[in-house]
Parts: structure tokens; C-alpha cells; sequence
């Protein structure tokens, strides 16, 4: 399953008010968040692969401070993150009968002004958990539960870092949107192990490229560039490791709506134009609803909310369900289950690939590589490259049996520089 968190990490500092996000495991079997009791907020956890899901409250001795941040491991543990003054504790809580067990792991201390620290998304495996500081020049990398030893430094980068999006199943290669001084923000990857910085996503030199979404089975990128028309940034569509230019799909903007994605449809191996991506729109009126696009599609199946969607949160199940969480009063943890429209088949799928699948505008002119169907373009006359920190190719993994294909994790390539990646395309 592929489930994202109903927020990104933040760098503004532990002033949010408690109980807005709901993390899921990568797997999709737990989820925590903080929820309500009346004016006070307490930890949760739910379990979500069972026949019903079902809710464990997991409070302490006193309610939860604005800042607290709560994240499921695989094991069934909570991590919760408490904000005390300039130290950044963080335990893990665990059910023991009519308690809550808390076991400490340490803390991490940011006394430069202006320094937050936020839990990254779950990491794969669900048996690590990690966080990022980010400071006024640089940000850290931390590893917060699963190290020998409490809170462990892996990497720093320079500049101000948001989001975090894996790229791999093993939780090696993480992706972050850095922000120099002065300069635009663009995409890079950490490798967690070498603790080496790579440049991920960079479409134009002066254009604010994030990565919102990946899912590692496919290769399907989902980011967010104001490069299509700059000052306004655009939803985009591309495949990691392709040389192609990203795909702008005019079905994507909806006016007078923020359009959000939040989960992406995992098992496509080599078909990322049929991944279903889901969609969190919000309305001018304040309300919310679920659109489900596809790549290979040009249009968006607009879908209803259950009453109660913990809005932003959902995951796919690789037969292509979407799994959305919700809590009432009346059913205080359910989950809605909603099976997407497929709109244009496979058949048609590289007829509308041909035709761009990207409205007037099409794909950006000098764009990085990411992925399309249909014929090749013609190539232009390339710029000569600029230097780019080398990008070791990944090693292929052998199928375990004869006949048997395994999913490849694609390295990153620093896309703009990509041979044949500086395309013009019509």
C-alpha cells in the first residue's frame, strides 16, 4: 500500500495546534494521531488490517501541548515527539491493559533561533523513524527511533529543507525540497547511508520545483513546479529515471480549488501511466472532497467524502481501492473504501500519451526527465552540461526464481542533466 500523512513536514517551528495529522505505516497496518476529548488531546492508534479497524487510546499522565507530533511503527508502537522549551524529546508508547506504557529514547537540542524539528513521513519497513531540523543555513537529518543508541545525526544539508518523500522500499534514499539563500527551491536526494546530497528535480534554473509524491514500484513522480507559468505553481507527472520531459495536465487545475495529492496506487511495476493518483480538493466554501487521476487519463473522476474524512489521509491497496479514514461521533474509527472510475482503458491509453495528456500548454520546453507515453520527440541541440555531483548507478537485483521479475529501484539521476534529457517537445 502507498499512504502518505495528511500534513508535510513543516519548518515553521512547533506552533501548530495538535491532532490535524494522521500518519499511516507504509504498509497501511497502523496509523496514529491525536485525538480530541474535549478541550484536551491524547494519542491514538489504529489498526488497519484486521476484518474492522479499530482505535487504542494511548493517553498519559497530562494532555498533549500544541507542537506534539505521533507516528505508528510497524510493530504496532507510537512514536510521539514532545516539544519541551529547546529539546525535542521522544518516546515510544505502547498499550499495557488499562495504561500506557512510555519508553524514553532520548532527545535532540536545536538552541540556534528560529530552528525546527518535525518528524519525516513513515520511512519503509515501519521499524525506523527519522526527523529533520531545519535551521536558518542548513538542515539535519536525524534518526529518532530504530538507531542503537537514542537520536543519531546522518546528514546535513545546506539550506532550508521541507517535505521528505522516499524513494526506495529499503529507506535508503530520501528526497527533499532545499531552498538555498535566495535562491529557488529544488529537489534533492539524501542517501542515507553515504550521507551524500544529490540534485533530484530541476526543471528550469529559476522555477520552484517540489516533489510531492513517489511511489517506488512504478517510478511515478508527482511534483510541483511554477515553470509552466511562472509565479503559479502546476501539478506535474514524471517518472524517476526517465528521460523525458514532465507532463503539466490541464485536468489538474481546477479553478477556484487547491488540488493536493496524497496517495498513489503501488504494485503498477512498469506501468506508471496507470497508477491512480488520489486527490484532496478544497473548495472556495471550505469544503473538501476526492478526485482520482490517472496518467495515462485526461480528465479527473471527482468522488464524495465520507462524513468525517480525516481530510488528506487515505491509501491505495494494489487492486486499486482507496482507503479513506473518517471518525464521528457515531463511529469514532472507520474507514471508507472507494473503487476509482478507470476512465480511458490501457488500450487508449497511448492515444492520449500521443496527444500530450498535458492540455495547450504541454509539456515545458527544456523540462527534466520524467515519464510519457507516445513517440519520441525530436531532439534540440543540447546545452553543454554543467557540473553535477556523480550519481553511482543502482545495481540490479537478480529475480529470486526463473521467471520471475522483481521491482528495480531506479537510482536518481540528476534529471536536468540527464543525457538526452534537454528535450524541446511540441
Amino acid at each position: 500500500m502507498t499512504a502518505c500523512a495528511i500534513e508535510p513536514p513543516s519548518t515553521g517551528g512547533a506552533d501548530g495546534a495538535p491532532g490535524t495529522a494522521f500518519s499511516v505505516t507504509a504498509d497501511g497496518a497502523y496509523a496514529a494521531r491525536l485525538a480530541p476529548a474535549g478541550d484536551c488531546w491524547f494519542p491514538e492508534r489504529w489498526t488497519l488490517d484486521g476484518p474492522e479497524p479499530y482505535a487504542v487510546p494511548l493517553p498519559g499522565n497530562q494532555p498533549e501541548e500544541p507542537g506534539t507530533e505521533v507516528q505508528p511503527l510497524s510493530d504496532g508502537r507510537v512514536l510521539i515527539h514532545r516539544l519541551v522549551e529547546h529539546r525535542h524529546t521522544f518516546s515510544l508508547l505502547y498499550p499495557t491493559g488499562p495504561g500506557t506504557g512510555e519508553l524514553p529514547l532520548g532527545a535532540v537540542e536545536c538552541h540556534e533561533p528560529g530552528t525546527g524539528l518535525t518528524l519525516l513521513p513513515p520511512a519503509p519497513g515501519g521499524v525506523r523513524a527519522y526527523a529533520l531540523a531545519v535551521g536558518s543555513r542548513s538542515s539535519v537529518v536525524w534518526l529518532v527511533a530504530g538507531g542503537a543508541f537514542g537520536p543519531e545525526r546522518l546528514a546535513e544539508v545546506p539550506g532550508r529543507c521541507s517535505g521528505g518523500i522516499w524513494l526506495d522500499r529499503a529507506g535508503r534514499m530520501l528526497a527533499l525540497d532545499r531552498q538555498p539563500a535566495g535562491g529557488p527551491v529544488k529537489t534533492v536526494v539524501v542517501d542515507l547511508e553515504r550521507g551524500e546530497v544529490s540534485p533530484l528535480l530541476q526543471i528550469a534554473a529559476g522555477s520552484d520545483d517540489r516533489l510531492l509524491l513517489a511511489d517506488p514500484d512504478s517510478g511515478l513522480l508527482i511534483i510541483s513546479s511554477d515553470a509552466p507559468s511562472p509565479g503559479r505553481e502546476r501539478l506535474g507527472w514524471g517518472v524517476l529515471g526517465s528521460l523525458l520531459p514532465v507532463r503539466f495536465p490541464e485536468c489538474l487545475r481546477v479553478p477556484d480549488c487547491a488540488v493536493t495529492p496524497f496517495a498513489i496506487q503501488p504494485g503498477q511495476v512498469l506501468m506508471p501511466e496507470n497508477c491512480a493518483v488520489a486527490l484532496r480538493l478544497d473548495g472556495p466554501y471550505g469544503n473538501s472532497w476526492v478526485a482520482v487521476w490517472r496518467p495515462a487519463g485526461r480528465r479527473t473522476s471527482h468522488l464524495p467524502a465520507p462524513a468525517g474524512w480525516l481530510a488528506g489521509a487515505g491509501l491505495w491497496t494494489r487492486d486499486g481501492v482507496l482507503r479513506l479514514p473518517y471518525a464521528t461521533e457515531e463511529t469514532p474509527c472507520g474507514v471508507a473504501e472507494l473503487t476509482a472510475p478507470r476512465g480511458e482503458t490501457a488500450a487508449d491509453s497511448s492515444t492520449v500519451a500521443a496527444a500530450g495528456g498535458a492540455g495547450p500548454e504541454g509539456p515545458v520546453r527544456d523540462g527534466t526527465a520524467a515519464g510519457a507515453l507516445g513517440a519520441p520527440p525530436e531532439p534540440a541541440e543540447p546545452d553543454p552540461p554543467k557540473p553535477v555531483e556523480r550519481v553511482e548507478p543502482v545495481e540490479r537485483v537478480e529475480p529470486a526464481e526463473p521467471g520471475t521479475v522483481e521491482p528495480v529501484m531506479a537510482r536518481p539521476v540528476p534529471l536536468q542533466q540527464a543525457p538526452l534529457g534537454r528535450l524541446v517537445t511540441n
